[in-house]
């Protein structure tokens, strides 16, 4: 029997998106053995030179012009990608898209950020026959991520059903199934081998992230969190971001008991396992790792637009806070070191409220529609 084809497609705007792919790639391979996937960050597969100076310069903007970033994000807030934006999008970058539909043939294609499920979207218009699911990966219903030829959403919470809904997206259209992420964020290891592993101690234990480009909070809040030392456990996390990496190696002050400089790693799952507090940029995919661990957070630096509708909708329910002051920082610390049991049973009460989030529900939506949409002559002749 012909293994039924899943073409993933992202942006490297962040690494949230094509984190999402990939957690679905595993996802949908774990569920089924008749799945075959493939995941590509379309723009930089088919621009490698172009790609990656458009990705510098949006990271520079993100960084030095934040309120640049919300401008656009609450200016475009309500619309979707117009048709001439989408044309000049496919002229410019995405001229060859069709032909990589053509070679791999998919059965479904999976876009887990607006732009390619806009291009996808202006080529099922052109007579392209093939099912669409778009993943949204935040907190939120931006226009961007809105299309007709869109078939199915997946969506993280009943709150973003509704505004689809409110934009003229038919219920039949939308399935509530949390963010995906990786199915180790679902999962509870020893929490001795783990600390064995990364040479930890058994101790209060606050993890800090920068994201997925490592930006990690500002100087201020990282030095503060230093005093406690002799107390807490520090992990500093840092991700590709080896130059912010080297500088903190060789500053005296975290060359303390108990404090942790960590590079990339894969095993972010079993770090948070470990951890009591997560202080973090608030994407969405980061907040959704944390939201399956059941660990509280702690938002630093939001960028104006999604990641601070992401602050909003974790603030509001209990299980987050973002640091307003550095007082926010101290009160927590605090916590760690007087109220710990009460933390240790916030957490579990955290894990109950997400038990209604399977790990595998995006995976079956998309599989679902797999079995919906089977492969036809027509898809043949794209």
């Amino acid at each position: 029997m012909e293994k039924k084809r899943v073409l993933l497609l992202s942006e490297g705007f962040g690494a949230g998106h094509t984190q999402a792919a990939y957690a679905l790639s595993s996802s949908l391979r774990k569920l089924s053995p008749d799945v075959q996937t493939k995941v590509l960050e379309l723009g930089s597969f088919l621009n490698p030179r172009v790609a990656p100076l458009i990705i510098t310069a949006y990271k520079k903007t993100v960084i030095n012009q934040p309120k640049l970033i919300g401008y656009v994000y609450r200016h475009q807030y309500k619309k979707s990608l117009n048709r001439l934006t989408t044309l000049a999008l496919h002229k410019l970058f995405y001229t060859h898209t069709r032909s990589i539909v053509r070679q791999l043939r998919p059965n479904v294609i999976v876009c887990t950020h607006p732009i390619p499920s806009a291009v996808i979207s202006r080529l099922k218009r052109l007579g392209v026959q093939v099912p669409l699911c778009t993943v949204i990966t935040d907190y939120d219903a931006h226009g961007t991520w809105i299309s007709p030829e869109v078939d199915l959403y997946l969506v993280s919470t009943d709150e973003v059903k509704s505004k689809l809904m409110l934009r003229g997206v038919s219920l039949d259209k939308i399935r509530v199934t949390g963010i995906p992420i990786h199915p180790n964020f679902w999962e509870h290891p020893g929490r001795d081998e783990i600390r064995g592993k990364f040479n930890l101690k058994n101790m209060p234990t606050v993890l800090v992230m920068g994201g997925g480009w490592g930006m990690l909070s500002d100087e201020v809040v990282n030095q503060l969190l230093t005093r406690w030392h002799e107390d807490v456990q520090i992990i500093f996390c840092l991700g590709r971001n080896d130059k912010s990496r080297i500088s903190m190696e060789q500053n005296p002050l975290y060359q303390k008991e108990n404090i942790h400089i960590i590079g990339y790693t894969n095993e972010v799952d079993k770090l948070m396992e470990v951890s009591d507090l997560l202080i973090t940029k608030p994407g969405g995919m980061t907040c959704s790792e944390g939201l399956a661990k059941g660990i509280p957070m702690l938002f630093h630096n939001p960028i104006p637009g999604q990641e601070e509708e992401n602050v909003q909708y974790f603030t509001a329910r209990g299980l987050g806070e973002p640091i307003t002051s550095l007082d926010v920082v101290v009160k927590w610390m605090n916590k760690l070191l007087h109220n710990y049991p009460d933390i240790v049973r916030k957490r579990k009460r955290h894990m109950a409220q997400i038990a209604k989030y399977h790990p595998m529900q995006s995976a079956q939506s998309i599989i679902d529609l797999l079995d919906l949409r089977p492969y036809s002559a027509d898809q043949a002749r794209l």
